[in-house]
């Protein structure tokens, strides 16, 4: 798509946010700022809930928001990290630097340096889920050092990976999936905002198809609007069928039986990264295709083994590793060490 993507044209103010309960907690940061953990599934508004504050609590947002997405470091080499615009400033000669000693220069250099407006900054951390504990422990030092100046927003699938020391510095705000009902409402605003014909069927429909996921309702909106003109039942059906993941899914099935494993772990990769799937998501995307290409033993094996890897995700920091070894272990069976080495590693 050409045009602006939805989901950054039509972001939503504190009052837009489809859960009332989030709303009414985050309401009290704007007035009296606070650390805050954010903490539900992918897909259910936490990153634009926290640009939404800025905006309500700082007059130049732009700067006295700064986001740093664990990724950007955890999955990334050094190089990557010292030649990204964002952070070069921070490590321009420290080429030696070890990467926890990056991670932690960046962030304090974040946190110190003076708000463009007001009394305080904040600095949101997103996908938190990934940060070791070592690396925590350097956080809550920082917290500690520059809580008069720079609040603290920690997004997260898993609060449970965070050491007590930042949960007990920190206000929780869960966050739930939103309903049909509110995700159809949300999408109701955006394309009346932007005159595209709709009926109540269709809008249901993305919403459904979306499943509490709101960044992908509202980018499956605009993929329909794009595609058909309109949105009706039939036109969602017809262009979110189009841009279907299926054949993706069948592929990494198919390269993990030919031994193709750095192809299929590229791919879960890309959809990972690139489609935006979190893992839990993907999860069940690989087991409804499944569902539709395997039977008998074969797929309930698929099926008892993937109850494990469930729990792996919601307990684990490496989405793509949990997988691979599902995947491995149900491919290869009692030699399954050797394909989730294959599998984890791409040779």
């Amino acid at each position: 798509m050409d045009a602006p993507l939805w989901t950054d044209a039509h972001a939503p103010a504190l009052a837009d946010l489809p859960q009332e309960e989030v709303c009414d907690r985050l309401g009290r940061a704007v007035d009296e700022p606070m650390n805050l953990v954010l903490q539900g599934p992918s897909g259910v508004g936490k990153t634009a809930a926290v640009r939404a504050l800025a905006r309500e609590t700082h007059d130049d947002p732009d700067n006295d928001l700064v986001e740093i997405n664990v990724a950007d470091f955890f999955d990334r080499t050094k190089k990557e990290i010292r030649e990204d615009p964002r952070f070069e400033q921070f490590l321009a000669g420290r080429s030696r630097m070890a990467k926890r000693d990056m991670i932690n220069r960046v962030l304090k250099e974040s946190a110190a340096y003076a708000p463009m407006s007001g009394d305080f900054k904040t600095v949101l951390l997103d996908n938190a889920e990934g940060i070791r504990e070592d690396f925590q422990q350097a956080l809550r030092r920082v917290m500690e050092q520059y809580h008069r100046n720079t609040q603290f927003v920690i997004a997260t699938r898993q609060p449970t990976k965070l050491i007590p020391p930042i949960r007990s510095r920190c206000f929780p705000v869960p966050f739930r999936a939103p309903t049909t009902d509110e995700t159809a409402d949300v999408l109701r605003h955006i394309v009346e905002a932007e005159g595209v014909e709709y009926d109540d069927d269709g809008l249901e429909y993305v919403a459904g198809y979306a499943d509490g996921d709101l960044r992908r309702a509202v980018l499956s909106a605009q993929t329909t609007a794009s595609t058909a003109g309109e949105i009706t039942m039939n036109a969602a059906y017809e262009a979110l069928g189009e841009v279907s993941t299926d054949d993706d899914l069948r592929a990494v099935f198919d390269d993990v039986e030919d031994g193709e494993f750095r192809s299929a772990r590229k791919t879960l990769g890309s959809l990972l990264d690139d489609e935006g799937y979190g893992g839990d998501e993907l999860l069940r995307e690989l087991l409804r295709v499944a569902r539709a290409d395997y039977s008998g033993a074969e797929l309930a094996r698929l099926h008892r083994l993937a109850g494990a890897t469930d729990l792996d995700l919601a307990t684990g920091s490496d989405d793509r590793l949990h997988l691979c070894h599902l995947l491995a272990v149900w491919a290869y069976g009692d030699d399954a060490d050797g394909g989730i080495e294959r599998l984890s590693v791409g040779i």
